[in-house]
This record gives structure tokens, sequence and C-alpha cells, in this order.
């Protein structure tokens, strides 16, 4: 993947798309943790410099819904959306209803380049919405 995306294959890369591919919606901090787990020392800025390179290349999505820090994922290739839970803050994967990207025509773009849309659905997942309310 990616000598495909015209990158260097790395340790650092190679064990950062591990960590996403095996950690989906991870935020940054957990993605360094794991990577030193298997790699050792590795600085904060190396993480973030692949994550960007990734990212860049197409092969990891960085996601950041409102009121979180961002999180990214190998799940790249469609057009899906995400379920955020609004009281334990875990993140889902749910396909769009409709197929293919339909939001990216818009009734007025005022002159954008439309590149992404996003849809996110917020709720409680079930954990949360089974516990009792704190009173």
């Amino acid at each position: 993947m990616l000598r495909e995306a015209a990158l260097r294959v790395t340790a650092p890369r190679l064990a950062v798309l591990s960590v996403v591919r095996d950690h989906p919606h991870a935020d940054t901090d957990a993605i360094i943790g794991h990577v030193r787990e298997s790699l050792g020392a590795v600085s904060h800025q190396a993480v973030y410099d692949v994550l960007r390179a990734l990212t860049t290349a197409g092969l990891l999505r960085r996601i950041q819904p409102t009121g979180s820090v961002a999180r990214y994922e190998t799940r790249v290739a469609d057009n899906h959306h995400h379920l955020v839970c609004r009281s334990c803050g875990v993140i889902a994967d749910v396909d769009c209803a409709t197929g293919p990207a339909p939001c990216l025509t818009a009734s007025d773009d005022h002159g954008f380049t439309i590149e992404e849309a996003e849809v996110i659905y917020w709720g409680l997942c079930p954990t949360c919405s089974s516990s009792p309310s704190p009173k």
C-alpha cells in the first residue's frame, strides 16, 4: 500500500497503519502509545508526520467530530458515516443509506469547489442508553 501511494516503506509507517487498522477511530495519543509498544522509542512528531503523510496519500481518513480530538481510520475507499455517543464518545461506522456520495451536490455551492460532505449521527450507544441516568 505504501509503495502504491509512492511512499517509502518505513517501520513507523507500517506500525501506524497496523495500529489504526487494529484500533479504528483511535486518537493520536492512543496511536502513539500502541506504536511505542511495537517499536519502542518514537517521537510524537514522528507519529504526527506519519499520520499526515498517510492521510494526504489517502491511506488513512482523519475525522474530528465536534468536541473531539482528531481520530483516524483505514476505511477510506467508500462513502460511510459515523455514529458518535454523546455520553462516552465511542464512534462506530455506518454505511451510507443511499450509496455513493449523494451530498456533494449542494443547493448553492457559493463558488466553493466541494470535495467532501460529512454526516455524523449523534446519540447514545447501547451501553450508555441502558445505564441509569444520574439524578
